[in-house]
Parts: structure tokens; sequence; C-alpha cells
């Protein structure tokens, strides 16, 4: 069995140092108020057993709150009262300085904490622990100068959740769609070096990428980019081409018709887009921005958006050939192909590519083999997001939505200076997300101990929270100066103001949203009804809960002129923090606490017996219901040889909801070449470990596993939590 100390490292349980601590504070009551050596032992036991019955690693806080409660329950109460004033006094030496021991702890390559605080980030590789590092000093002044005290407690205790906390002390936001299309049309600056208007379509895949870089080293979110974008330089490229063609013909005296000469440019192009999109395919996964980790990028795929028949058969050519180049994979270091995380895609759904005969049907239906093979791309109901939004534009990262435009409808005008601004246009690219609070609901349930009165005046409380924690965030992105990321502000990634010029009138007339975000549905309800959100008993209070955040937003908005927006919060780490900080509140309740995660936003819970037609038609309704962001999945085996059932399930995201995808499996093992599901299994010390089925390796720097996370794809680096959950996973399918 394991511990997490202060620091983050993991260490053996030791229970002589439970002993030891006990015993010095017994050393010190009155003789008639001290325990014996065997009550002391027993004491000791009791605390090992609580530790196994959890199941995880727990930290050495929560082991010492279980020290105090059980010198309590043996009557001990001056010796508890030692223990206590002990642990503070040791406390208070500690904040002293409270950042030394995890930076150390970080360069040593110790710190458990961290080692699985991000999936796609490795913590052994020096930029890594740069940005770890930093970040443990930003977190370190945003929890002690910047925040107000009781938001740092709430978060601290799990209540609330501020994301990104290492990252506040700086001006920086979330995320956002890059304007990818003014920066090629109309020329961009990176690193003060003039990028001028590309001539040829692989010369704009190669600027995308550096704009790419440069935008996630500049903010701490998710960004997308159109490949539609991208498609008038097809066109460049193709007259170029015919051009040299018709030339080289001449010059060799070679007499040719049209036709020829237009086969040959034609084959010419294709390969032209298929060096570009490696490049962009390529670039994207290899590519280390300044927080150790390949930019977190998703490709937005949507004919609809294209301006002529021309150009959206040319953005037909390049998303076939990223589906191509996906399907494939990218080599590891044995050289095998495998599947990347990044970049992550998404595929809309149309009436031109839904329907069998339709004139894109074959491009859905190779979208269709590039799922079963590498669980992307993820798929947008062009149907149900023009119905409940107005408009089809792309999440910005893995599931952060935008609010529907209002300011072009406002008269608001161009205030970003887009050199590709169009008057009465709706405008999405360009605009932003200024930052994301989440309200765990479970605890709200817990705290309320079932009393309906007291949930609504506790989740109000906690909304408040919420509330000024975002207006906290807001506060801290004003004033922030247009020179403090160039590539965002002054060159068209988001906005082209001046220099020294305040970004402040972006944050205002919904240009950029602000998130409350959520987590923990299911058991909530599950702790105030007795039942599963599905069951149709609870349905309604699980509605009632999701309009309530809703209206909460709306009040803020109305207040501010900042669009609030409810968000289905992904949880990557955080499912864990939460389950340990419920535990630790309000101990194992069977169904609501007794695992290491909880539930991603409204999903229905991941052991839940459903099939993949009813999860979605049921949680399409609470996608609706969260606006700022949300997307539904469903857990399917190998469907590569059934890719008709593959198709039907999208048909059916395009009748019933905004946003889906299919999780599939897709691991190797590096050390004896299995190919197949790499397995999950309890180690001697209880721990969760990736195993080969074949060879039993555990080595997790030797194998190469792909899992839908929260929204986007992870590797084999998850906390103990969220491996839990992955494991409970049951199929859809």
């Amino acid at each position: 069995m394991k511990i997490i100390k202060r620091n983050g490292s993991e260490v053996v349980f030791d229970i002589t140092k439970i002993e030891n601590a006990i015993t010095k504070a017994n050393a010190v009551v009155d003789e008639a108020e001290r325990m014996t050596p065997t009550q002391i032992k027993r004491i000791a036991q009791r605390v090992e057993l609580a530790c196994q019955d959890v199941n995880r690693s727990l930290s050495v806080e929560e082991i010492q709150d279980l020290v105090e409660t059980q010198i309590m329950a043996h009557g001990a109460y001056e010796v508890a009262k030692r223990y206590i004033t002990y642990r503070y006094t040791r406390s208070l030496i500690r904040k002293s300085n409270t950042t030394d021991d995890k930076i150390l702890s970080l360069i040593e390559c110790n710190n458990e904490e961290a080692k699985q605080e991000n999936s796609n980030k490795n913590p052994v590789v020096n930029s890594t622990q740069r940005d770890y590092m930093a970040g443990e000093v930003s977190r370190d002044i945003t929890e002690r100068i910047l925040l107000p005290e009781d938001i740092v407690k709430a978060h601290e205790e799990g209540l609330i959740h501020f994301h990104d906390s290492d990252y506040f002390a700086q001006h920086m936001h979330n995320c956002d769609l890059v304007n990818l299309e003014d920066m090629l049309q109309n020329g961009t600056v990176i690193t003060g070096t003039m990028i001028e208007r590309p001539h040829s379509f692989a010369t704009a895949c190669n600027i995308a990428t550096q704009i790419v870089a440069q935008v996630a080293s500049n903010q701490y979110g998710g960004q997308s980019i159109s490949l539609t974008h991208l498609a008038p330089f097809v066109q460049v490229s193709r007259e170029k081409i015919r051009k040299n063609v018709e030339q080289e013909m001449a010059q060799a005296g070679i007499p040719a018709s049209q036709e020829v000469i237009t086969q040959i440019a034609e084959k010419r192009l294709r390969d032209e887009i298929k060096g570009g999109v490696q490049t962009i395919q390529y670039q994207m996964v290899t590519l280390l921005t300044t927080n150790g980790q390949a930019p977190f990028v998703t490709v937005f795929m949507y004919l609809g958006e294209a301006e002529n028949e021309q150009e959206k058969k040319d953005l037909a050519l390049i998303i076939e050939e990223v589906l191509l180049q996906r399907i494939e994979g990218v080599k590891n270091e044995k050289g095998v192909w495998v599947t990347p995380a990044f970049p992550k895609l998404i595929y809309v759904l149309e009436e031109d590519n839904i329907h069998e005969g339709a004139p894109y049907y074959e491009l859905t239906k190779l979208a269709a083999r590039c799922t079963a093979k590498r669980m992307v791309p993820d798929y947008i109901s062009e149907k149900k997001m023009l119905e409940l939004k107005g408009d089809v534009y792309a999440c910005m990262g893995c599931r952060s939505f935008l609010t529907p435009d209002r300011f072009t409808d406002a008269g608001i005008g161009n205030i970003a200076n887009a050199g590709n601004y169009k008057p009465g246009k709706h405008r999405y690219y360009g605009r932003f997300n200024q930052g994301v609070v989440t309200i765990n609901l479970v605890d709200v349930a817990l705290t309320s101990g079932r009393d309906q009165t007291k949930f609504w005046q506790i989740f109000d409380e906690r909304l408040d929270l919420c509330y000024r924690a975002l207006l906290c965030r807001h506060e801290r992105l004003k004033g922030t100066l247009s020179d403090a990321a160039p590539i965002l502000w002054q060159h068209g990634a988001c906005a082209r103001l001046e220099k020294g010029e305040p970004i402040d009138k972006l944050l205002y007339d919904g240009y950029s949203t602000i998130s409350l975000g959520y987590a923990g549905l299911y058991e909530c309800v599950k702790y105030m009804t007795g039942k599963s959100h599905t069951d149709p008993e609870a349905t309604p209070f699980a509605l009632e809960v999701m309009n309530h955040m809703n209206d909460a937003c709306k009040r803020w908005k109305a207040e501010h002129n900042v669009d609030f927006s409810l968000y289905g919060t992904p949880l990557e780490s955080t499912t864990y923090k939460f389950a340990k900080c419920l535990q630790k509140r309000f101990g194992v309740i069977p169904g609501v606490t007794d695992k290491s995660y909880i539930t991603n936003s409204y999903h229905v819970h991941v052991t839940e017996t459903i099939n993949a037609f009813e999860k979605l038609h049921f949680e399409a309704q609470f996608q609706h219901l969260s606006p700022g962001g949300a997307i539904s999945y469903v857990e399917v085996p190998n469907m590569q040889n059934n890719l008709d059932a593959v198709l039907d399930v999208m048909k059916f995201i395009y009748d019933n909801i905004i946003y889906a995808e299919l999780n599939t499996k897709s691991d190797y093992c590096q050390v004896c070449g299995f190919d197949g599901e790499i397995e999950i299994h309890d180690d001697e010390d209880g721990k969760l470990v990736w195993t080969c089925p074949q060879c039993g390796n555990q080595d997790q720097n030797k194998m190469n596993v792909a899992r839908r996370t929260c929204g986007y794809i992870g590797t084999q680096f998850w906390n103990q939590g969220r491996t839990q959950e992955i494991k409970d996973r049951v199929l859809h399918l």
C-alpha cells in the first residue's frame, strides 16, 4: 500500500510512523490520560485497515484525519488534543515556504500527483518540469495574494474547482477559435517576423502549424482551426501547378490537350495536398509548446463553411487526406503505427454527407472507418446545432462552445479589427473563453443531508462562490494590454488591436464567454432521490438542477453584459480530487462516494447498462442545457469489421444530438508487440496499473495506450481516479 506525501511523492505505507506519532502525543499528557502501547498499536492497525478499504493511495493529511478519529474513538481526548496541536504547529512551519518541497520533488521526478496531472504531459522532460515549476509559484501567489480566502478554501475542500490556478497569476485566457482565415489571407507576424499571404497550399499548412504553436504558448486551454480556411489555397496551388505543367510541356515540345494537362496538374495537386496535411499532422504531434506538451488543437471539418462549390470540392479533398492519414496513424519510437492524441478531429454531419447517395456520403464512410480505427473524428450535427444554436461552428478545444453571436446583430461592429470582417455576418473565429470555475454538485447534495430546502439554499451559496470566482477571472483579464500576447491580440488570432491597447472591449457584448462548470449530476441526483437520473422519476429533478444553473448564468449575464455560460466540465484530474474530498468530508456512501472518481457533467454513470441510442437520446436534453459546452460518448468494442453499425450511430447523432463521439480501444505494447486492448489490473499494493495481457508488461513508458479521457484522447499517464473510471466503463453497443 502506498501513500502520497505532501510534496506529491509516493512512498510505501509505514505503520510504525503512526505508532511513533501517537506515542509522542501520548507521552506529554498526564499519566492518567495515557493510552497503553496495545491501544496505540490497535489504533494504528485500524487506520491501516481503513486505508486499505478506500482502495487508493491516501494523502498524509487524510491518514492523520483517520488517526485523530481513532484516538477520539478510544476516548483519549487529551492525546487527541496534543496530536492536533502538533499537526497545527507543523502546518504553520510548512506554510513559511509552501513551494520548495513540491518544486524539488518535480525536479527529481518523484511527484506522483504531477505525473498523473495531465495524461498528455510527460513530467520527466525539462519543458514540462519548467512549466510545472512555474505553475507551483503561480499557484502559490494566486492562493496567498490574488484570490479571496473563502474561494481558495472552497477550492481546497473540493466545494468548487478554480481551474488552471497555475496560470492565473498571468493575464491569460482559456481557449479560442483561431481566426486562421484572417491570418492567412491578410498576413500575420510571428515572433517579430512578417508572414505574408502564402502562395501555395503547402506553405499555408506550414504557416498554420506555426500559428497553432504560437497560440498554444500564449493561452492555457484548447484551440480550434478550420480546414475551410486552408481550402482557398488549393486553388492557388492548382493554378500555379497548371501553369508550370503548361510551361514544361511547351519547353519539351510535347503537344498536350487541356485534358492531359488537367490530369497531370490534379495528380501533382493531390501530392501537394498529401504533403501539406502530413505537415499538419506531424508538426502538431511533434511540436512542444512552452507548457511541455503538443498543442491542444482541434481541426474542424465542415463542408457547409465553403464559399462556393469549387471550394467545397477542394475542402473535401483536404478532409479526405486528413482522414486517410489519421487512419494510418503515426509511428511510435519502435516504428509501429499507433493512434496519436492530437490533433483532435471534428466532422460535421450535414445533408450533403449523411444520407446514402448524398454527394459526399463516401467521405462520411471514410470518417466512420477512421473512427473505428483511431477514435476520431468526433461528430457535430448540423441539423441539431442549427435547431438549438442557430449557427454551426466549432467548439474551442474539446468541448467549450461559444454562445451564439449577439454582438453582430446588436450593431457592435468590428471590435476586434479583424481583416476578414463582413458586416452583418455572424462571427465566431477570433472569439475566446475567459476561464472556468466548476461547482461540485455532489457536495451540495451531501451537505444538505437530503433536505430539499437546504439543498437549494446551499446550491445558491455555492453558485455565489462560483460567481465571485468567475468575476476574479474576468477582472484579471481586464486591463491586459495587447502586448502581452501579440499573436493573439495584435496579429489576428483573436484580434488586430494596436500596440498598448487594452483587450477590455473583447470581454463584453458576447464577444467572449466565461464558463460555470458543473460535475457529478448523477451522484447528486442519486443521493437526493435514491435513483439514477436516467430513472423517469428522478429525471425532472436533474433537469431542475440544470435549469437552476442556467438561470444563474442569465442573471449574471444581464448584470455585467458578459456571456456567462453553463459548461459540462471535462474533469481529467479533478474527478479524482473531488472524489477524495467527498470521502474525506462524508465517508464512503454506496453509489455516491464509493469510487475514486465522480461522473463528468451530466453523463450517464459509466457502470450503468444502457444502449448507445438510449444513452445519446437521454443525454441530448442535458447537452442542450449546457450551452457553454458539452460532449456525449458511447463506449464500443472494436468496430473495424462493423462499419454499418458505426454509420447507424452517426446517423442517430445527426438526428438527435449536437455533439458526440464513439470510444474504441487502440493500444500497443512495445515489449512484445501486442496490438489490442491493454488492460487495467490491481498490483500488490492495490494500485491500478496498465498491464499487457500477452507479456505482463506494466512499464507505462513501454506501451502506447489511447483512451478517450474527457472529450479528447489521452495516454496511459492518468491518475488513479481516472484510471478506475476507465476500467469501470461498460459497452453501449
